[in-house]
């Protein structure tokens, strides 16, 4: 299955890692520098935020708001994700806390841990996770 591209309009940041010469450095934003602006919040809407994390629509929506507000000026977009979808995954509660960050209620801290067994022996289907 061969698959059909539109042509890119902007390669700076391919060919800067490809090790190519080019004309300025490229540009791009933390999506995590966003959560301040008005149209995050209207994007995001009641949903938490793993609920972004795991919604295709949500998560591209919020990829691509940098490069719509600074049009021009940002060559590529970071997806929308976090790093702690990975601990959830693997069967562990982690909670993002309003104004203070995330938060695991059981820390998995050492091998004497009531969870390190099941984490350490969870099989993972991650198509189903990600879905």
């Amino acid at each position: 299955m061969e698959h059909q591209f539109e042509p890119l309009q902007n390669d700076l940041i391919l060919r800067t890692a490809w090790g190519q010469k080019v004309e300025r450095p490229p540009m791009w934003v933390m999506r995590q520098a966003g959560r301040y602006l008005p149209e995050y919040h209207e994007a995001k809407g009641k949903n938490d935020f793993f609920e972004c994390c795991r919604s295709p629509e949500i998560a591209s929506t919020l990829t691509l708001q940098p490069i719509e507000r600074f049009a021009g000026l940002v060559d590529a977009a970071i997806i929308f994700s976090d790093i702690l979808v990975i601990p959830q995954a693997m069967g562990m509660t982690v909670e993002m806390v309003d104004k203070k960050g995330p938060h695991f209620p059981e820390p998995l801290e050492s091998p004497e841990d009531g969870q390190y067994e099941r984490v350490l022996n969870k099989k993972v289907d991650v198509a189903a996770e990600l879905d």
